[in-house]
C-alpha cells in the first residue's frame, strides 16, 4: 500500500470546534480571508468557473484531500496500475474530515466514475463529498444522501470510467491539489486554505465581514456615491 504522502501532521489537523467555525462562512469569504495574509496570487488555490456545485442546499463542506485519478473514455489496463482495495484503505484511513478531489485525466469526460454506488461506498469511507472534473450521475439518490457533488457536469453512463491512481498531486478546475490539503467548498467553488494560516481563517474571515457592513449600510443611502468612494479599495 502507498505511503500517505500528503498525510497532515497532527499539529495541522484542526479541531472539530474550528472546522466548525470554518463552515459558518461561504468560500468566497473565506478566500477573501486568506488574501488578507498576501499568502499566494489571488488566481492560485482557487476553482475557476467551470464548476458546478449539484447540491448547493448541503452548503458549505471542509475536509481534507484524498485525491486520486480516474480516466473514463478507454478501458482500465490489463493488469490494473492499482488496486481499488488499496485506494479504499488509503480514504478510510485518512484523517479526517475528509473530502475526494478526483481528476479525470480524459481529453473529455466520457462517463460518469461517481453515482449511487460509488458516493455510497466513500461515504461509508468516510469522505463527505467529491470535486471532480469529471462528471457524476444519480443525483437524486446521492442528494438524498448527503454526499455533496462538485462536477464538470452530469452524465448518463459511466462509460470506461475507471481508478487509475491516488494519493498524489492532482489538478481540477485550474486549482492545484495535494493530498492533505484542507479544502472549503460550497456552492461557488472551492478554495484551498494553507495550513500555515489554518488556525487564523475564521477569525480573519468575520474581520472581511465586519468590513463589508460599511458599505452595504452606505447602499442604502439615497446618495451614496461619495461614502461608497471613500470605504471601496481603490483597486477594486
Amino acid at each position: 500500500m502507498k505511503t500517505l504522502i500528503g498525510k497532515p501532521t497532527t499539529g495541522e489537523l484542526l479541531t472539530s470546534e474550528e472546522l466548525q467555525a470554518l463552515r459558518r462562512y461561504s468560500s468566497p469569504t473565506i478566500a477573501n480571508a486568506i488574501e488578507t495574509f498576501q499568502m499566494r496570487p489571488r488566481l492560485e488555490g482557487v476553482t475557476d468557473s467551470r464548476l458546478r456545485c449539484l447540491f448547493p442546499r448541503l452548503g458549505p463542506v471542509v475536509g481534507y484531500a484524498c485525491t486520486a485519478t480516474i480516466i473514463s473514455t478507454e478501458p482500465a489496463s490489463n493488469p490494473r496500475r492499482v488496486w481499488r482495495r488499496d485506494y479504499w484503505e488509503y480514504v478510510r484511513s485518512f484523517p479526517g474530515p475528509r473530502l475526494s478531489v478526483v481528476q479525470d485525466l480524459s481529453p473529455a469526460p466520457g462517463g460518469a466514475y461517481w453515482g449511487e454506488v460509488n458516493s455510497s461506498l466513500h461515504k461509508a469511507l468516510g469522505s463527505q463529498g467529491v470535486i471532480t472534473d469529471g462528471t457524476v450521475r444519480d443525483l437524486d439518490e446521492v442528494e438524498r444522501l448527503g454526499f455533496h457533488y462538485f462536477a464538470a457536469g452530469v452524465q448518463v453512463s459511466h462509460g470506461f470510467a475507471h481508478l487509475e491512481d491516488f494519493n498524489q498531486p492532482v489538478k481540477v478546475f485550474g486549482m492545484d491539489v495535494s493530498p492533505g490539503d484542507l479544502i472549503h467548498a460550497d456552492q461557488h467553488g472551492a478554495v484551498v486554505i494553507p495550513h500555515e494560516i489554518a488556525r487564523q481563517v475564521a477569525a480573519a474571515a468575520q474581520r472581511v465581514e465586519l468590513s463589508e457592513k460599511p458599505m452595504l449600510a452606505a447602499c442604502k443611502l439615497a446618495n451614496p456615491l461619495d461614502e461608497l468612494d471613500r470605504l471601496i479599495s481603490p483597486e477594486y
